[in-house]
């Protein structure tokens, strides 16, 4: 869900009351940073930190972000630099860090499981970020938006605390161009350090075609314990439809019958497997079990919870349009730097509104969707066609791949209270994404109520 809406608390709740609790794994880094620049209100990144299995790293976090009391609100947030294929240290700390004290906050006080969700676009922090979230006990790793084939080899090898290896996309990439991500955990043994021993976490990777089950199992170098099938009605990324692009009068992709999973297909696989796409009502959870599904995917009724990452303010004003029946979301074909269909929800004062889309200025500071290419001279650069237009054609890219394109990164940050402070003394313009299911969320409010929560959605789903 985004970054930091499926946080640690929102997390903690499900998984507390007896399903499984997801955290997004986007961004994670980030997320902890800002969350310690902003004082770390309630201590509970510090508190999680104390847990942390590497005390010189802990520390060296905390020096550089910890603010006591918080940054004043006009200051802007440190960056934390942007990732590159190279290896850099200092990002590979903030990444096992970040990525562990949200999991250990979200299993903090009871012991079912808990698991992370990752974008498999978003390459360049896999192997840092899994193994962070290992430390912490991560039971599951689901994995979507691309074709995550190499990631069961790499769990088995992180859980084993062994040198592990992922292939990134480099545009016009040749035989001789470094396209191999490394991480090695023995590099961040701290002198006289144990290290803990690891589970190695279910790997849900999330598909959206029967044959993309098939290939992955034939393909990859370790075991897959189940799929998270996703149909075009999901909130955030989608998968574009099979064939030529087709709009509809107002923009939006036309999905037909061969987007449609067949789930006879799946029960052959033999794998469990769960439904994803507005599925968030009691009847439809009826109808995926009736289909042979070991049970849904839930995000949008989640987000809209008090224990959701968005700020509460945004979130009523969502679900004020959804009582009121105004509520609207757009399947976006542009909007996501990544060229995949993005589901935007509309509401005013956020990018979904023309007039805020053109009036902030682009620039690129946080960089997870760029995409890595080869420059002239055989070195690989990096550019993201959200980014400033000249910039990104002065990289070889082309000026109609950047109309239309949002800033998602700085805008999810935004939808979380976490927005970067501008110049001009505004912040960042959020953008919010929900799936079609946004329409239907005023049936887990008590009449006159705005506010309902995680354990709310459950127990209206389960009847």
């Amino acid at each position: 869900m985004g970054v930091g809406v499926s946080n640690w608390r929102l997390a903690q709740a499900v998984s507390r009351i007896g399903q499984l609790g997801i955290v997004s794994g986007t961004g994670l880094e980030q997320v902890l940073a800002r969350r310690l620049q902003d004082g770390d209100p309630g201590g509970e990144c510090r508190r999680a930190l104390a847990h942390f299995p590497f005390p010189q790293m802990r520390q060296r976090v905390l020096e550089l972000f910890f603010v006591p009391g918080g940054k004043r609100p006009h200051e802007p947030y440190k960056t934390v630099g942007q990732a590159v294929i190279k290896n850099h240290r200092w990002l590979d700390e903030l990444y096992i860090v970040g990525n562990f004290v949200e999991v250990f906050l979200a299993r903090e006080g009871h012991t079912n499981p808990v698991g992370i969700n990752y974008l498999e676009k978003i390459q360049l922090p896999h192997l840092p970020a899994a193994y962070g979230a290992m430390l912490a006990g991560a039971a599951v790793i689901i994995m979507g938006a691309g074709i995550p084939v190499e990631m069961p080899r790499v769990l088995d090898l992180l859980s084993r605390h062994e040198a592990a290896t992922y292939t990134i996309r480099v545009i016009g990439a040749t035989p001789a161009t470094d396209c191999q991500r490394v991480f090695d955990p023995a590099a961040f043994i701290e002198e006289g350090q144990t290290l803990p021993p690891l589970g190695r976490p279910d790997f849900l990777p999330i598909i959206s075609s029967d044959s993309l089950a098939t290939m992955l199992l034939r393909r990859s170098g370790g075991s897959v314990e189940g799929f998270v099938i996703e149909g075009p009605l999901a909130g955030g990324h989608n998968a574009p439809p099979r064939g030529p692009m087709k709009l509809t009068e107002d923009g939006q992709p036309i999905y037909g019958a061969r987007d449609v999973v067949n789930l006879e297909a799946m029960r052959k696989v033999g794998l469990p497997f769960w439904l994803g796409g507005a599925y968030g009502t009691p009847e439809k959870l009826r109808e995926a079990l009736d289909a042979g599904a070991a049970g849904i995917q839930v995000g949008t009724p989640f987000a809209l919870c008090v224990e959701s990452g968005l700020e509460p303010e945004t979130r009523r004003a969502l679900i004020r349009k959804a009582l009121a029946g105004e509520a609207a979301v757009k399947t976006d074909p542009v909007a996501s730097p990544t060229g995949f269909p993005f589901k935007v929800a509309r509401l005013e004062g956020t990018l979904s509104e023309e007039a805020v889309f053109e009036r902030r200025r682009r620039y690129c500071d946080l960089g997870f969707l760029r995409e890595a290419y080869v420059k002239e001279d055989g070195t690989v650069g990096y550019r993201c066609p959200s980014e400033p237009v000249a910039a990104y054609v002065a990289k070889g890219g082309k000026v109609e791949e950047t109309v239309g394109r949002k800033c998602i990164c700085n805008g999810l940050f935004a939808g979380i209270g976490l927005g970067q402070a501008l110049p001009d003394g505004t912040r960042e313009p959020p953008i919010i994404t929900l799936g079609d299911v946004f329409a239907e969320v005023g049936q887990f409010c008590t009449p006159g109520q705005l506010d309902y929560t995680a354990a709310d959605v459950v127990r209206r789903l389960l009847g």
